[in-house]
This record gives C-alpha cells, structure tokens and sequence, in this order.
C-alpha cells in the first residue's frame, strides 16, 4: 500500500531547526513564510536533494560520474519519497538555435507533420530542422540572421570627420584609417555628417577607393576570426554591431525546399512564427488522413500553453529572451503532457511574472498535475496560490537564524486564523493612495516599436514612483527595459540575474563593508590588512581560504570535507588569533547583517549594513556565498548598494520576487525613501499592493503578444479602477 505522507525527522539543512514534518502525498502542499525563513531548505535542498541522490543511487557507478552531485542532506531520517522533479525559476538560456519549439518539443512533431502532409513532399521530420544541415538555409547555417555594422552607433551624424564623426575607435581622428578619408580629398572635414549628400554619404560608406567605412569594418572586424583581435576590442565590438534577417531564407532559417513545402498554403517558418493562439487555430483546419493523430497531438500540447498563460510566444521565439517565469512556465508544459504518477513535483513560486488575472490559469494546471496521482510540493507567497493548497507548511517565524522553525501546519481556513505572519497578512491589503506626487518633469518616449510595441507614445513621469503593469507579454519589459534604458543609459537598472557565482564572494565583499572591516582589525591588532582577506595572505594554506578541500573520488562522488586545519574558517590559525571586541574576523563573518548592526559602530560600515537591513536582508551572513542567493535576494542586494545615490532613475524589475506579503511595505517605504530623496523609480510589477501605492501607473495591453503593446492606461491608481478595458483596473475592482 502506497504511504500516504512524506516523513521528514530532525531536519537541519541551512538555518532549519531539527524540523519534523509530515506531507500528505497526492495533494498540493504550499511552503510559505518570509524570505529566508527555510521554506526552500525543505523543499528543495531536503526533499529535492534526497529525492534526486537516491534517485542517481540507482544507476552504476560509471553512470553516476555523468550526473549532476547531490549530497545527502543534514536530516536523521527522510521516508517515502519518490521520483522528484524539480520545476525552478533558472532561465532557460541555450543559446539561438534553442527556441521555445525546441524546448517543448513541439516543433518536432511539427516537423513531423510536414514530411507526411506538407506538399510538395521535402523529406523526412530532419528536412525540416533548421539544426540540420539537410534542413538549414545553406547562407546563415540556420541563424535566420547576418551580422553587420550597426550604423547608428558607428557615426554621430551631428559631427563633423574632423570633430569625431565615425565614433569607433580604430577609426579615431589621426589614426591611420580616419587619415585615409581625411587625405582622399573626397570630404569636406568640416561638414557635419547629416548635411552630406547622398553621394558624400555612401561614397563614405560604401566607397571603392578609399574603401568605405562599412565595407573597411565589416572586413576588419566581422569576416574576420575574432580571436586574433585584442582583448579590449572585441569587448568594445559588440555595441558597433547589428543583425538582419539573412538575405537568402530572410530569417526563417531553413533552405527553399523546406520553405516550399506548404500547408494549408503556409510553410513550417510561417506556422512557427504565428503565437500559440492563432497557431492552435490553423492545426485545427488540418483535415489531411495522414495527419489524423499527429494534428490533435500537436494541439494538445498547444492547448498547455495557452492554459498557462502564454498564448502569446511562438514556437521561433529563443529562449534566452524568455524570463524566469516563463522559463518556469514553459518546464511546466513539457510535464503536463506526461503520464507519469505518484511523482513529487517541487516549484519555485510558479507565480512570478503572472498577471493577476492570470493566477487562476496556474491554479488550475497545479490542479491538473496533482489530479494524476501526483504530489505538488510549491514554495509560493502569492495569496491566491496559497489558498489553493490542500495543505499549508508555514515556516518561520522569521528569517535566517531567527527562522527554521514550523510555525504552522494545516489547512488554509487554519492560516487564515493563526497568529503568523503569513495568517495576519493573507486578508490584509494596503490602502489605495491618495496623496500622490507630482512629477517635476518627463521622459517622452516616441515610436516606440521594440518587440510587440505598436508604435506607442508615452510620457514617463520624472521625481515620483511610477509602476509600469500588464499581463504578461503586454510590453511592459520591451517598453522599460528596452526602449527606456536604451534612451537613458545612464538610468540605474536593478533586475534579477546572479550578483556573482564565485564561492568568494558574498555580501560582505559585494556591498565593500569587508574593506571597513580588514581596516578595522589591522588597526585594532597593529598588523598589515591583507592579512584579513581570505583571498589574500590571511588564507589557511591548506585550504587556500575555501574552508573544505574538495576530493575527486574520479567515478564516485566528489567530496567536500570541511578543512582540519582551519576548522572551515578559512583564515590561517595566525590571523583567527587577532581579535576586535573579542570577535574573530570569522566570527564576524558568520553574523547575520542584523547582528553586525549592532556589532560595529563605524559610521559609514553601519550606513552600509542599515541599507541591506532595509531591503529585507538582514537574516544574510556577512560570508555566505553570493551563489546562494535567489533572484529576488539578488536583486534587493543590488538595490542595497545603490540606495546612497541621488538624481538617478532606478528602474526595478518585479522587485517583489521571493518576498513576503509582510515585507512589502519594507519595499515600499525603500522606495518612498529614494524618491523623497530626489530620485525617480520605476517599477514593472504586477503586485497589487505596488500598484496601489503608486503616484502614477502605466498599463500596458490590453492582452500579451500581437494582442498587446499598447498603453491602455496613465494616471493615478484611483483612475485605473474605473479604466476602460484595463484588465489590471478590473483586477483592482474586485479587490
């Protein structure tokens, strides 16, 4: 008989207290509570972990030596597990040739349907991959695309040759190459480059002798290997380069034979370019008896995708352009057609980047998936995903060492009346606000047409805080974090990719408190302050600063045994003697921020320490690793190092990623603080309390894809309710 709870006794991963745990299998239980509470050290790092070790056990030890390593986590007993499939937040990533088709294997059986029903016939399924050489357009090898120079950032047509008019540096004034044009006797040296001729101008670009400006770089730095060039050059290269459709297959990728095979009067490129929406249509037309069962199939799994929010992709859409919600989204529809049962299915807050409108499609595949004889195990701070759990694991009652704890077990009706913090926020929402500010001036942004956007105009106010909503693929990233920073570079953009993946680092080395604290041990012991680096002379030798020595084992698994000589400290036993206030230089490192707070009395140190206190993160130890940190802890520490600046425009992408409904109003207040302080915010959100507190909101829309790109609304957040087909102010409404 199948056991009907996953047991976990004496759990003691991360900051989790010697955890016991009963979860029902078969249901979705929900993990809430603060960040860095331990909720992810449960389900992923515990349950996650020992699933996948016990899993790789099975295989022989040759095999084993290709898997990635697991370690068995610090628990006294974990029972009842079984297959687990980790569904989390990292992009996707791949590279050009990985696109949303070939990640969900869709356009394989789209490929399929091709060789038995297109006409006329091509070959088979490989005829029509663009990864194939039987397939790919023979001039782009299947990249769909060219590389050329990006005139625009080549010449600054308000200049003049002579004052600068060609901006790349080998083409500098005085050089050898701006000496060619400046001696043909072809240019007037002192006429700026917008007042030429078209003549003047393409004999500049595309001149025969002297050889023009394009034809000189794209020879120099484009057909040419880049390996050979400087190291400085190829980093300065990229934003001098621009990519076009290819002139043979004009982006489609594939070669004529393939484009010629039609269906229904469309080819495979034109098919894989329609979104999800419309694509699902045109299957369904498909009546050919070869392609009885391979047309529904295709539909089935296009079906997913618009049940889970993302109607608006298609299939040739790169994945490295996906977010982290919809990279998770996307790994959820690969599953959905499985029929896998009695598998643990474990996400990382599957509601990041959903619309609210949206949350409701999520619920229901999380229903789906658990309706097959499956166990959902979701880590989530969303209300709404949380009151669809069949069981609720509330942890807490804080962050770091002040967390770890199970603070309650139950149902959501239970949630709703405990004392924890997730009980008393569930039902509480900030207050719509009144009192907002007026801009002191704006950023006017015209014909903006990147990705999806329709040609938009839109004012973007300057000196207040500025929510930028919509659902997903309404524009809003292709607006804010496109056409808006590509205008204002000098604009401090705050989003969610890695600070660091180096062991090395961590908070206290990112946020430069470390050099405050090396200087105040040397001064405090008499001694040089490199000393108090582990990169440097203060390394334990035997370690080398890394605090464990890693054993290859070749064909078993790698080790890591904490270092016998330091202890794990990482600092040789000279230095661990040096003390300042009775503390080692590892016992500092080992203070959350919270208690290094009150640790230090450094004007500028705690200045530094308040700001990562006040985004949230005062449960982080000043040493722990950079690469353990989530989006949501990434973005925030970010922010902590950037909070002392004024006059800047901040844009945050979706600050409210992995925080609690508790923290928000923290973020909120940072916020306030920054723009009172003289600064300008924008947020992309979708996060109603955000929204609500807002001086000025712009909706994007009115849905995702083609069907987006528009701004629906701007104003104040009290006018959005009432906006007409605004989908946010609807959600406001009934909230």
């Amino acid at each position: 008989m199948q056991p009907s709870f996953i047991e976990i006794r004496g759990a003691r991963e991360n900051n989790l207290k010697n955890v016991n745990l009963r979860i029902p299998r078969g249901g979705i239980t929900v993990f809430t509570g603060v960040s860095g509470s331990g909720k992810s050290s449960i389900a992923f790092e515990t349950i996650g972990a020992e699933a996948q070790r016990q899993l790789n056990e099975t295989f022989t030890t040759f095999v084993q030596n290709f898997l990635p390593r697991a370690k068995k986590p610090d628990a006294d007993a974990i029972e009842n597990l079984s297959t687990a499939i980790v569904i989390d937040q990292k992009k996707i990533g791949g590279n050009s040739r990985s696109t949303v088709g070939t990640i969900t294997d869709i356009y394989s059986l789209v490929r399929l349907l091709f060789s038995r029903a297109g006409q006329p016939y091509a070959g088979y399924s490989n005829a029509f991959s663009f990864n194939d050489p039987a397939g790919m357009c023979p001039a782009c090898n299947g990249l769909g695309r060219r590389v050329e120079a990006n005139q625009q950032m080549l010449f600054d047509k308000s200049r003049s040759l002579n004052a600068g008019g060609i901006t790349f540096s080998a083409f500098a004034v005085g050089t050898w190459y701006w000496n060619q044009y400046a001696n043909s006797g072809l240019f007037d040296l002192d006429k700026k480059l917008e007042e030429y001729s078209e003549q003047e101008w393409q004999t500049l670009l595309h001149g025969k002798e002297p050889e023009g400006v394009i034809e000189k770089f794209n020879r120099l730095y484009i057909k040419r290997d880049t390996s050979a060039l400087a190291e400085s050059t190829i980093s300065n290269l990229d934003r001098y380069l621009a990519y076009a459709p290819c002139d043979v297959c004009h982006g489609a990728r594939l070669n004529a034979a393939a484009l010629n095979c039609r269906i229904n009067g469309h080819n495979i490129a034109e098919y894989a370019a329609m979104e999800i929406n419309e694509l699902i249509r045109h299957i369904g037309l498909i009546n050919d008896p070869v392609a009885v069962t391979l047309a529904p199939a295709i539909a089935e799994r296009l079906q997913h995708m618009i049940d889970i929010g993302l109607e608006y992709l298609s299939l040739d859409r790169e994945t490295t352009s996906l977010s982290g919600g919809e990279s998770q989204r996307i790994k959820m529809v690969r599953h959905l057609g499985s029929s896998l049962t009695e598998t643990i299915y474990i996400f990382d807050e599957p509601s990041i980047g959903l619309h609210p409108r949206d949350v409701h499609r999520l619920n229901e595949m999380l229903r789906k998936l658990c309706d097959k004889g499956n166990t959902l195990l979701v880590v989530e701070h969303d209300p709404e995903v949380i009151k669809t759990a069949d069981h609720i694991v509330d942890v807490g009652p804080h962050a770091g060492t002040r967390g770890g704890e199970i603070v309650y077990e139950g149902t959501v009706e239970g949630l709703l009346k405990a004392p924890t913090l997730t009980g008393q926020y569930m039902n509480r929402a900030l207050p719509l606000k009144e009192n907002c500010r007026t801009a002191s001036g704006s950023i006017h942004i015209t014909g903006a047409s990147l990705h999806n956007l329709k040609n938009v105009e839109v004012h973007i106010p300057t000196g207040i805080f500025t929510v930028v909503t919509g659902v997903a693929g309404s524009g809003k990233s292709s607006l804010i974090n496109g056409e808006l920073l590509t205008r204002c570079p000098e604009a401090i953009s705050i989003d969610q990719s890695a600070v660091s993946t180096n062991i090395r680092s961590n908070p206290a080395t990112y946020t430069g408190i470390m050099d405050d604290i090396r200087r105040l041990f040397a001064k405090a012991n008499n001694v040089s302050v490199s000393l108090f680096s582990y990169n440097s002379k203060g390394a334990c030798p035997d370690c080398e600063g890394l605090g464990f020595i890693y054993t290859d084992l070749a064909f078993m698994e790698a080790i890591r045994t904490p270092c016998e000589t330091c202890g794990g400290k990482r600092f040789s036993r000279e230095v661990l003697d040096y003390k300042l206030k009775g503390k080692s230089i590892s016992d500092v490192l080992e203070m959350t921020v919270h208690q290094a707070l009150h640790f230090f009395d450094k004007k500028e140190l705690k200045k530094r320490l308040q700001a990562i206190h006040d985004v949230g993160l005062d449960y982080l130890t000043l040493g722990q690793p950079l690469s353990t940190l989530s989006g949501g802890e990434c973005q925030r520490i970010k922010l902590a190092g950037e909070l002392h600046k004024q006059g800047s425009i901040y844009v945050l992408d979706e600050p409210t990623t992995g925080l609690h409904m508790s923290d928000v109003g923290h973020l909120l207040a940072i916020i306030d603080h920054l723009v009172d302080g003289g600064n300008s915010v924008i947020v992309i959100e979708h996060n109603v309390d955000v929204i609500r507190n807002a001086d000025w909101v712009i909706d994007m829309g009115p849905e995702g894809g083609r069907k987006g790109g528009e701004v629906v609304f701007e104003g104040r957040p009290a006018d959005l309710l009432h906006a007409p087909g605004s989908l946010t102010g609807q959600y406001l409404r009934t909230h």
